[in-house]
């Protein structure tokens, strides 16, 4: 990696060897792509229960060549599992393998490319700023420009929102233009 690891903890005590386990999983992410600019991990412990233990929840954040890859895993009530956070991040990691395998495959040009209308979700917003950034399934993070947001629709995006748009090369790496809402409050013309 070219930007030395980062691990962050959020509404719970640092652990020596809860960080050496995420620093033993990201090392062997360089095992399935091995130009690996950065990566940030964050582990949190939101959900303090009187009657279940503590949901742990942990984001990963790859930076590639040419964008970003994420993982966020957010756990809900029913899953007793990610009670012990090395299973929480053994999973967050797992999902980060099989993202970066498909990357790689991809780069190397191993898997056929369709022209679709791209899709994803609002991972986030910055109405301040007038942008926000969308997720796609195949993990890439996509800076959107407020003026880029068909039928001025920006305001009424929401992370989480379903969106469809058009991909093209920005400034600083891959933008979305045409960005259109879609779901059951959202018209699509």
């Amino acid at each position: 990696m070219q930007i030395p690891l980062q691990i962050t903890f959020r509404d719970m005590e640092r652990s020596d060897a809860v960080e050496a386990k995420i620093r033993e999983k990201a090392d062997k992410l360089e095992q399935y792509y091995d130009k690996i600019m950065s990566c940030r991990v964050m582990v949190e412990a939101p959900h303090g229960h009187k009657h279940q233990g503590t949901l742990y929840q942990v984001r990963i954040e790859l930076g590639v060549p040419d964008g970003e890859l994420v993982v966020s895993h957010e756990h809900h009530h029913r899953d007793h599992s990610h009670e012990d956070a090395y299973v929480a991040i053994r999973d967050a990691f797992d999902a980060m393998k099989r993202q970066l395998e498909d990357y790689a495959r991809l780069r190397r040009g191993k898997v056929k490319q369709h022209e679709a209308p791209a899709g994803g979700h609002v991972v986030s917003l910055h109405p301040e700023d007038g942008y926000g950034k969308i997720g796609t399934p195949d993990g890439r993070v996509i800076y959107f420009h407020r003026n880029s947001v068909l039928k001025n629709a920006f305001d009424k995006l929401e992370v989480g929102s379903e969106v469809r748009f058009t991909e093209e090369a920005g400034e600083q790496g891959p933008q979305a233009s045409s960005v259109t809402p879609v779901g059951k409050h959202h018209v699509v013309a």
